[in-house]
């Protein structure tokens, strides 16, 4: 398995300080200059300046490991295999990419919402929507991780605003899909150290679904990202930064202009742990992604083509399709008439 080159220029993703932003017309211009570069050759960044503070941090992060020390049996309790809406906990090993086991177990989250089941002609993405499921024994976590969507979705907007200001797009453009009906997605991430089967495959090389993601990951290392060189790079941690990068819908908005990048998570060694929390920036279910306009639109070099992985400009089909292969025990329960006969 391919984990490093010697080439120094893939040694760290590049690096964007949010607060740039604010600093005066030539800061901002090449603040601009540096956020297109990277939107556009790599999909991927590190995000400084964000506003997000320690404390902030520290008690999600807390929550989050007091959530993995829980006994079995109450982790268990919230098995996403109990929600149609594809919401709780993953026991290690039941996620699947492409095709293959994903060595971690997790807590999946989003709004909370009203279950809306999908009547007569509705598309199947309305299952997406509805209720979370919370441990009981700790009443801090629901407090900490709805709070983090809330500020994650303002830091995620405003860097899309100033990722569409520096590609020449209205900053604006997409507000409308987003909003009060967005669909935000939050993951509270354990990696428990090597399967010890070979395969060393923490979760599968893969692309998001959405807008954006911004992924707080502890010190141990492990994420990869697959550069213009075709191989899997390591994603050195830095403190107090995230890793950003760009889902398939902004590849679709700007025709490939801006590039939704795979990336993988190669094991810890056994017995060591490495803990994550990825935030997903999704619109509404509904929304259709309409092309931006922009200066550079001639120069895209057009939606990446997989016939496994096809892209759709309706963001729900786009999820549904991605949670119904990635959660297959939660398909067969709940949404069996949606899956392709074998």
């Amino acid at each position: 398995m391919t984990t490093h080159t010697t080439d120094p220029s893939y040694a760290q993703l590049p690096i964007i300080d949010l607060s740039a932003a604010d600093r005066g017309p030539e800061e901002r211009a090449l603040f601009h200059a540096r956020l297109h570069s990277a939107a556009h050759d790599v999909g991927f960044f590190q995000l400084t300046g964000h506003g997000v503070t320690q404390a902030e941090t520290d008690a999600l992060t807390s929550a989050m490991r007091a959530f993995f020390a829980l006994p079995e049996a109450d982790r268990l309790a919230l098995d996403n295999v109990n929600s149609p809406h594809f919401r709780g906990y993953t026991r290690t090993g039941d996620e699947r990419t492409g095709g293959a086991r994903d060595w971690r177990d997790q807590l999946d989250i989003g709004a909370e919402r009203p279950v809306r089941v999908p009547g007569p002609g509705e598309p199947p993405y309305w299952w997406l929507q509805g209720p979370n499921q919370w441990p009981a024994a700790l009443p801090e976590l629901r407090t900490a991780a709805l709070a983090w969507i809330e500020k994650l979705s303002a830091v995620a907007q405003r860097l899309l605003r100033e990722l569409l200001t520096a590609i020449g797009a209205p900053a604006g453009f997409y507000d409308p899909v987003f909003g009060a009906h967005a669909h935000p997605h939050l993951k509270l991430v354990r990696y428990p150290g090597s399967a010890g089967d070979g395969t060393d495959q923490g979760v599968g090389a893969h692309k998001d679904y959405g807008f954006l993601t911004l992924l707080l990951q502890d010190r141990v290392g492990g994420l990869q990202v697959q550069r213009a060189d075709g191989n899997f790079h390591e994603v050195p941690p830095l403190d107090a930064a995230f890793v950003v990068n760009l889902g398939e819908l902004l590849e679709v908005a700007t025709n490939g202009y801006l590039v939704a990048t795979n990336h993988r998570v190669v094991s810890p060694p056994a017995a060591t742990e490495r803990y994550s929390v990825p935030f997903f920036y999704n619109p509404s279910l509904d929304a259709k992604i309409t092309p931006v306009p922009f200066p550079h639109a001639e120069k895209a070099r057009g939606i990446s083509v997989d016939p496994s992985n096809p892209l759709f400009a309706e963001y729900g089909y786009n999820e549904l399709k991605g949670k119904l292969r990635a959660h297959p025990l939660v398909a067969e329960r709940h949404h069996a008439s949606l899956l392709t006969p074998a």
